[in-house]
């Protein structure tokens, strides 16, 4: 069970540290439970986080260099490398070298990726159907900015 949070007044010492007021706590437990359900369900149709990161990645776009989807994933380029490459060879996606610079691996959905990707799409929008049950859309939108914000804040 949850901790209630209640209303605290503001701390007036600096070293003061209320963990439930921190939310960072609320971050991390977010992303652990978020990542427990997503795990358990992607492993029923044969699919892993990373895999999930760059389906969802590739969804909206023909096709994505493999360090723009290192970027979106959160993953360092090296270990994105391998997942593409192993993803490849599950016949998922399909690697070609970029015309305007041969450096760059482009990485687009094959017909099996596509397939992959909507079953893994329908999961993903039952966990947050049912975590955003009785939040209201304005609610989703004030939190997506305030991320954006945080996010943008906290890159060196």
């Amino acid at each position: 069970m949850e901790p209630v949070v209640e209303d605290r007044p503001e701390d007036s010492g600096k070293d003061a540290f209320v963990m439930e007021d921190w939310p960072f706590y609320w971050l991390a437990r977010f992303s652990g439970r978020y990542n427990q359900q997503m795990e358990k369900s992607l492993k029923a149709i044969g699919l892993d986080i990373p895999q999930w990161r760059v389906l969802m990645a590739l969804r909206d776009s023909d096709s994505l260099g493999v360090g723009e989807i290192a970027d979106h994933a959160i993953i360092k380029l090296p270990t994105m490398t391998k997942i593409v490459k192993r993803m490849e060879a599950e016949g998922l996606i399909a690697c070609t070298q970029r015309e305007s610079d041969h450096r760059v691996t482009d990485v687009s959905l094959t017909p099996r990726g596509m397939e992959a990707s909507e079953k893994a799409w329908d999961i993903a929008h039952r966990i947050y159907a049912r975590a955003f049950e009785d939040v209201s859309e304005k609610d989703i939108a004030r939190l997506n900015k305030l991320l954006r914000v945080v996010t943008r804040n906290i890159v060196e």
